[in-house]
């Protein structure tokens, strides 16, 4: 039976994702779990990983292709089987046009079917961004499904690709928009209080004084500060779970795991890259994964896995 690959969501509130590279070819044979596409989000490049076995067929999005989450854009099928015939009917925005043939004949498709003198469709954050900027949504062309205006087009647009920006208005990266986003956010949607208090860290900075020469005879690298406050972390939250919850809108929520979040600076804006089940490591167990995500979140080759635990403590 064929598995669709669709265009997943990689963070919250997410409504599109940029499909950046395929890792196999149509016709290669696929195993569950080997990273199997590259797509660009609003923080960062993420390795999706195949959902199952089979042989990639019915591709429906090239490289490049800014495609609505959900969306299907391939099948693995078995030997022999072919691709549903849903497969071969992406919406215009789906694949981008190889020719300019195609272009142009999915302009006059998209132009068609939008009524004349009507509002054009945008999505929620599109309009809301278009309001930060200043920008008239009557001027932006979209690219989302049926000519829907997407976030992306309104930023494109404040950039100058299609337009000018208000007067004194800079325009903002993504991963710079989302930081901004995400912090009003959290000071508008969370309580805030601070307990403040002075501590002696002589034996903190001692013990990494102490890993550090020992690190030296066997020529590793040797865990930071950072790593010892995530292992004394874990330990406290292992030894009081009550803090080791989160609100839902509902009510508490228990975290069955204590999952970290490490703030990395990448360029235009910080990420939070994530220690799974810190509280089941070692101190160098914990710095040799935060040194590997460190590197990866820098390279923009995250997994969806090492930013959107369930649990997460930050």
């Amino acid at each position: 039976m064929a598995i669709s690959v669709v265009m997943p969501a990689l963070e919250m509130a997410q409504e599109n994702g940029k499909l950046l590279a395929w890792r196999k070819k149509e016709g290669e044979r696929v195993t569950k779990g080997e990273p199997l596409l590259e797509v660009e989000t609003d923080k960062a490049v993420v390795e999706v990983e195949a959902p199952g076995d089979g042989i990639l067929a019915g591709i429906t999005a090239d490289v490049g292709a800014v495609v609505p989450v959900g969306q299907t854009i391939a099948w693995l099928v078995a030997p022999g089987e072919k691709p549903p015939a849903m497969a071969v009917t992406a919406a215009p925005a789906a694949r981008a046009s190889s020719s300019p043939e195609r272009a142009s004949a999915a302009a006059a498709v998209q132009a068609t079917e939008q009524r004349v003198g009507s509002a054009p469709q945008i999505s929620p954050k599109a309009r809301r961004l278009a309001k930060e900027l200043g920008v008239d949504v009557s001027k932006i062309r979209g690219t989302g499904p049926d000519g829907t205006i997407t976030s992306e087009d309104v930023q494109g647009f404040g950039n100058g690709k299609g337009g000018a920006a208000s007067a004194g208005m800079e325009a903002l990266s993504q991963v710079a928009r989302l930081m901004a986003e995400r912090t009003a956010q959290s000071w508008t949607s969370v309580p805030h209080f601070f307990l403040v208090r002075d501590v002696d860290c002589g034996q903190l900075i001692a013990t990494q004084e102490r890993f550090s020469k020992e690190m030296e005879k066997s020529q590793s690298e040797a865990p930071t500060i950072t790593d010892l406050l995530i292992a004394l972390l874990a330990k406290v939250l292992a030894k009081h779970p009550r803090m080791n919850a989160s609100w839902t809108g509902e009510g508490i929520r228990s975290n069955p795991e204590i999952n970290i979040s490490v703030a990395m600076a990448v360029k235009d804006g910080v990420v939070g890259a994530v220690i799974h089940k810190a509280n089941t490591l070692q101190v160098g167990g914990i710095s040799a994964q935060r040194h590997e995500l460190t590197e990866r979140a820098r390279a923009g080759r995250l997994r969806p896995r090492e930013t959107l635990p369930e649990g997460l403590l930050r």
